[in-house]
């Protein structure tokens, strides 16, 4: 496995559409387990394609107690709303709250092809929206966000 760099905002592939992936193989399968390592190793919880530079469909998701791997992910329902605290990895030291869908059921491939449904609420409802933003090339901040300030960021250390 690899620890890849992650793209930074300002970068222009992170504003583009990503592409569904066509086939689920050892290079993709590969990629899956990369992104990982590489979220893992930044201290994320979420990991778009795009955000390693790749414009595919595949997003890893860790809280600590879910680990998802979405390919092609597609939004059924949201329901719901929360607001909260939210970053990006390719956004160091931008903070904001944003509004997100306190519940969530997304379709999905799993890495052997299958078909797959997966229901999420609160903070995996938060991430996976997060993230599918990412393969529209939309950032956290782009719309529902007030960004915080260095100093109201000390109320959430």
């Amino acid at each position: 496995m690899a620890i890849l760099n992650i793209v930074k905002d300002g970068d222009e592939i992170l504003r583009k559409k990503s592409k569904p992936v066509d086939k689920i193989d050892e290079k993709l399968l590969i990629l899956l387990d990369d992104m990982k390592e590489t979220m893992e190793k930044a201290g994320g919880v979420g990991l778009a394609a795009v955000q390693i530079g790749k414009l595919k469909q595949v997003i890893v998701i860790d809280t600590g107690e879910d680990q998802l791997e979405l390919i092609n992910p597609k939004l059924l329902s949201a329901k719901g709303e929360q607001e909260d605290l939210e970053g990006c990895l390719s956004c160091p030291g931008k903070w904001g709250i944003r509004k997100r869908p306190l519940k969530v059921e997304v379709e999905t491939l799993t890495r052997e092809g299958k078909t797959v449904r997966k229901k999420a609420e609160g903070f995996l409802a938060k991430a996976i929206c997060h993230e599918m933003d990412h393969l529209q090339g939309k950032l956290f901040y782009d719309e529902d966000c007030r960004i915080l300030s260095p100093e109201e960021m000390k109320e959430y250390e």
